[in-house]
């Protein structure tokens, strides 16, 4: 008995903290952490200020406000595509429509990817334009989809002309809406305010279509005079684009 007495003492408390600890487990196991949920539902009841009706109200809210956000998209949407089939009924030839379905963050003023490809008679070098004017030409077909290099890019360059006077220049971009003007004159005629259109002598664009408008010039600018161009077509947002066969010349 002493000896009993004796490993009791040693390790008696220690088997019923055990035992305890078994008999924990095995009935969290059994109602699968219930017991747990409900104590934390009844610990933090005091802090749960909002009513069922209030959190249902603002659930309400929430849904409503999300509707009225798409319902605002929707008709920028349909506001967009009705300029589009305006747009698209003015071209005096066969031209494609065609969504504008991809745009790298970090290439978002050089290039787009639109939903048409050689399926849809797309071909490299055909002229992309939208509302607006000028986008840039197709670099890249597959059967789906279109690469295009657009106007904005810096290694663009097209050949453009002053509509008012006739000067003519090549604009490259800048990586943004506003592009560069260099003209071939020592003195250019062209003020603020000047539309830009195409060359008639380009290799790549055909004759007159709309470019920009002319924000500033620089005459004195080296190694020729430069104007800063603002391009008329929104490149930043645009959802649509017009694809019009041309071949280089």
């Amino acid at each position: 008995m002493l000896i009993v007495r004796r490993w009791y003492a040693r390790y008696g408390s220690k088997l019923i903290w055990a035992g305890v600890a078994l008999g924990m487990g095995w009935f969290l196991r059994q109602t699968q952490g219930a017991a747990i949920l409900e104590m934390y539902y009844w610990v933090t009841r005091p802090l749960q200020s909002e009513s069922p009706e209030v959190v249902q109200e603002r659930l309400t809210n929430a849904r409503t406000l999300e509707l009225e956000q798409r319902l605002v998209e929707l008709e920028r949407q349909n506001q967009q595509l009705q300029k589009l089939l305006g747009y698209f009924e003015a071209q005096k030839q066969n031209v494609i429509a065609a969504p504008i379905i991809g745009r790298s963050a970090d290439d978002w003023w050089k290039q787009v990817i639109l939903g048409r490809g050689s399926q849809d008679g797309i071909e490299v070098g055909y002229v992309v334009t939208g509302i607006g004017g000028l986008i840039g030409r197709v670099v890249d077909v597959t059967p789906h989809t279109s690469r295009v290099l657009l106007v904005s890019d810096p290694t663009s360059h097209v050949g453009a002309r002053v509509s008012r006077t006739g000067t003519m220049g090549v604009i490259k971009g800048d990586g943004s809406r506003i592009a560069v003007m260099r003209f071939f004159e020592k003195v250019p005629k062209v003020s603020p305010g000047d539309t830009i259109t195409t060359s008639p002598v380009s290799r790549l664009f055909p004759d007159g279509l709309p470019i920009g408008r002319v924000q500033s010039v620089d005459l004195e600018k080296g190694p020729a005079p430069e104007a800063k161009i603002l391009l008329t077509s929104p490149i930043n947002d645009l959802e649509w684009a017009v694809i019009h066969p041309f071949k280089s010349k």
